[in-house]
């Protein structure tokens, strides 16, 4: 009697788990967010203890964990006014293990920033994040 309760119990339970996007759609989430000056969208894409590498620029250093991630980004978010973006060149590299995602992007706003991006997925969470200011980046 239990096992015929258990059994479709668990069907329904995988049936109502949404799939997990792809990392290069969550990458281009990531993207959107940032261009948008959604802090608290960028912020519920990171797992807990992830990293952020912001190489050149004023934010230029090494963050660790959500409070300081959340301190850059709403620091960019005011000084630069984000207004739209372009990413080219997105490729992504997938294992059991983890996906990688490198993107050439350019960010819109008071000031344009093009940016060499390499992100690191573990599950469907970003675990560490490389921003490296790139002002020769090719518009591709």
């Amino acid at each position: 009697m239990t096992t015929r309760l258990v059994l479709p119990a668990m069907l329904l339970a995988l049936a109502s788990t949404p799939a997990l996007a792809s990392p290069a759609s969550q990458a281009q989430a990531h993207f959107r967010a940032i261009a948008a000056g959604r802090v608290h969208h960028i912020m519920q894409q990171y797992a807990d203890g992830a990293t952020f590498q912001w190489i050149g620029g004023p934010l230029n250093g090494f963050y660790s964990g959500r409070d300081s991630i959340d301190q850059v980004w709403r620091k960019f978010s005011k000084a630069v006014a984000p207004d739209g973006y372009r990413a080219w060149n997105v490729s992504t590299a997938v294992n059991p293990d983890g996906t990688t995602v490198t993107a050439d992007v350019e960010f819109k706003g008071r000031k344009n920033i093009k940016v060499r991006y390499v992100l690191v997925y573990r599950g469907n969470k970003l675990v560490n994040e490389i921003w490296q200011i790139d002002p020769g980046l090719k518009v591709g």
